[in-house]
């Protein structure tokens, strides 16, 4: 399965869900006709004056529709003491839904001609198959902010930045757990940067796992997976079964984390994409964190002039210093908290 088919396999679980309750409902009323007679009576009855309630409608029969609303009353007042003196609770003739803002529809009801907004249960099950697709649930589960450990960073200070790798690192992990705290109260984007290897990636993974945790919509894309959904949508998008559906997710999620920027073959139209992308989230203050191993001051020659000024006026820019910890991860070595 491929991006481009998640839409309409999330749909499908709806129409599925819808069906299911449908079924439990059926069955509810057989048993319930079964052991209360009078219901399936009254139920008919109720169905034959919804048909008249049509026809008097139509005819702009005033007194027809008096009499036909007030039997409807009193057969619903019969309904509801049949239940009552049964022990049936009032909502167990109701289907059951999953989402009950939307009913399972996975769009929120909407005024004629108007266009029905996402739910956000189908906002966040986009978002996690999304996920599956990347793998990025399974990591989530190795990195987050309970295995973040400083020992794998230095105590030494580095002269020419009057800090330790490890103090660095306890610096980082207040501003990025103080962004996930402050998520939904204060809007705040984040660019992270330094070389490779020294954890700007697990960071972004442990900020991505307490916010789904705290039911927020949270999209994780590598930079060269950004746009090459761009790419596709802006020169194959007559083949894609629903083109806008990505790029919506991208713009409209709670948070969009941005890995590895830098690593894409950048050209005219990825710096275009890349200012649209952060301008428009800007606007609609939708928060975006960003990793790159580029400096500020590098990524000027990448992309244009305007992209950076948005990065420094409007992201707290994070600094990684260090060397790559990847290898004394990978056979266990580590430092004394200092």
């Amino acid at each position: 399965m491929g991006f481009k088919s998640v839409y309409r396999d999330v749909m499908r679980g709806y129409e599925a869900a819808r069906e299911n309750a449908a079924l439990i409902l059926e069955r509810r009323k057989k048993a319930l006709y079964e052991s209360i007679p009078r219901l399936s009576e009254i139920d008919a009855e109720l169905a034959g004056l919804g048909l008249n309630l049509v026809k008097q409608t139509l005819a702009g029969d005033a007194t027809g529709l008096c009499i036909t609303r007030a039997k409807a009353a009193e057969l619903e007042k019969e309904k509801i003491n049949l239940l009552a003196i049964n022990k049936v609770s009032d909502d167990y003739l109701a289907a059951t839904h999953n989402c009950r803002q939307c009913k399972d529809t996975g769009h929120l009801p909407a005024e004629i001609g108007q266009v029905a907004e996402r739910c956000s249960c189908l906002k966040q099950k986009l978002i996690e198959a999304y996920y599956s697709l990347s793998n990025i649930k399974g990591i989530l589960a190795e990195e987050n902010f309970d295995t973040f450990d400083y020992r794998f960073f230095s105590p030494n200070i580095i002269e020419n930045e009057g800090i330790s790798p490890q103090k660095n690192m306890n610096s980082v992990y207040e501003m990025t757990t103080d962004f996930v705290k402050d998520f939904g109260v204060q809007f705040n984007n984040l660019l992270l940067y330094g070389p490779t290897g020294l954890g700007k990636t697990f960071v972004c993974h442990c900020i991505a796992k307490d916010l789904l945790d705290a039911g927020y919509t949270v999209l994780y894309l590598t930079a060269p997976r950004l746009f090459k959904v761009v790419e596709d949508y802006r020169f194959n998008r007559d083949t894609l079964a629903e083109p806008d559906e990505m790029l919506e997710a991208i713009t409209d999620v709670d948070l969009l984390i941005l890995d590895d920027l830098g690593a894409e073959f950048t050209t005219v139209v990825t710096s275009s994409a890349l200012f649209d992308l952060v301008n428009q989230r800007l606007l609609m203050k939708k928060p975006t964190v960003i990793s790159t191993n580029l400096p500020p001051e590098e990524l000027v020659h990448y992309y244009s002039e305007r992209i950076v000024s948005r990065f420094r006026g409007h992201y707290l820019l994070i600094k990684f210093i260090g060397e790559d910890i990847r290898v004394k991860k990978k056979y266990g070595g580590s430092y004394a908290i200092g």
